[in-house]
């Protein structure tokens, strides 16, 4: 019997928990409707939006990782969990050659901000790989794809709308995770895209023999960010609140200041710190879904994007919403208290992932 040869063309080697999360989980869920699975990659490609305060240097990455708030030790922490990260990557069984381009039955686009083309980043730049150009494969269809902060406005206002369209209307299926890329989606092609979850929410990692116990014996809360992107007066409120509550203070995903410790660990141990956590605060996609799925109290910082500056509103209030977890969203810090202490109704939240998920696995059966 001939297996389908599926590719999923992600974020795998991008380094960070989310990223590999979401890649993994993808992978198992189209390994149990009988695919035969492998990773595909992309050509980076120059940026779009040219940010001359970015740096894409592993020199000045490092500088730019010492530069930060927080203590010494943590940020040398943070620096060689990075240098460190690729020893994770093998549970993606990767080539270590990059695999462009494979001949494939279906080429899966996502999940992950792989729409995000109109950004600064220099690991992927305006790869119009992302978007299907150039594959291999007999079919293309796309699963909880994101367009990130890239916005119909930004498309238009760089003069890609016409690429990007052309492109987008090739796919035979596409499917997004958030309102924003709906509607860039459905405003390019006249066609309304599925919306479905992240596979970290679809993909059952709690109840899996990937996550080991962890013995740690002191209660904690976790602050779940990317290096720098908490702000000095953000932490101290923390650091207070937790001190209220008689919590130490793990930072991890980033180094951050006032923390107690800074957690370097596998992706799936990630998984086992939230689940003994007494609550979580992330400014993060994943951060939140991380909290969701071990059902722990957790508020979520939202940024607003300005200009071409990193924002999350559009994927994370669409997200939570869309969870019934509206009000675990501020823009404040100062809110932390009120918000934490307010109890969350996981029960609904929980029926609509189980929901979902039907929709995911019908939806990846009828198209791979």
């Amino acid at each position: 019997m001939h297996m389908n040869k599926v590719g999923i063309l992600s974020m795998q080697r991008i380094k960070n928990y989310g990223s590999f999360l979401q890649a993994y989980a993808l992978k198992e869920i189209l390994k149990s409707l009988g695919a035969e699975v492998e990773f595909v990659d992309y050509h980076v490609a120059e940026p779009i939006i040219k940010d001359s305060t970015k740096s894409n240097g592993k020199f000045k990455k490092g500088l730019e990782a010492l530069s930060g708030k927080a203590c010494i030790k943590h940020k040398i922490q943070y620096i060689l969990h990075k240098k460190n990260f690729n020893k994770y990557l093998t549970e993606l069984h990767l080539t270590s050659t990059p695999n462009y381009n494979p001949k494939l039955d279906t080429l899966v686009i996502g999940s992950d901000e792989v729409f995000n083309l109109i950004q600064s980043n220099g690991n992927v730049g305006y790869s119009l790989e992302l978007l299907g150009k150039d594959n291999n494969a007999k079919k293309v269809i796309t699963y909880a794809a994101s367009f990130g902060n890239t916005t119909i406005e930004k498309i238009n206002k760089y003069a890609k709308t016409e690429e990007i369209k052309e492109l987008l209307c090739d796919i035979d299926k596409i499917s997004v995770r958030d309102e924003n890329s709906f509607n860039i989606v459905n405003n390019l092609t006249n066609e309304e895209p599925f919306i479905n979850l992240d596979p970290v929410l679809v993909y059952d990692y709690m109840n899996s023999s990937l996550i080991p116990d962890i013995n740690v014996k002191e209660k904690y809360m976790i602050l779940y960010a990317y290096n720098g992107r908490i702000s000095n007066e953000e932490a101290k409120k923390i650091k207070e609140y937790a001190k209220s509550k008689k919590l130490k203070v793990y930072s991890i995903g980033g180094a951050q200041p006032f923390a107690d410790k800074f957690i370097d660990c596998s992706p799936f141990e990630v998984l086992s710190y939230f689940k003994n956590a007494e609550c979580i605060v992330t400014d993060t996609f994943h951060g939140s879904i991380f909290s969701i799925i071990n059902n722990k109290p957790f508020i979520t910082l939202v940024r607003k994007s300005k200009e071409n500056s990193y924002g999350n509103e559009e994927k994370l209030t669409f997200l939570l919403e869309k969870l019934n977890l509206r009000d675990r969203i501020t823009y404040d810090v100062e809110e932390l208290s009120k918000l934490m202490d307010k109890n969350i109704d996981y029960k609904n939240t929980n029926k609509i992932i189980r929901d979902e998920k039907k929709q995911t696995m019908k939806y990846l059966k009828e198209n791979i």
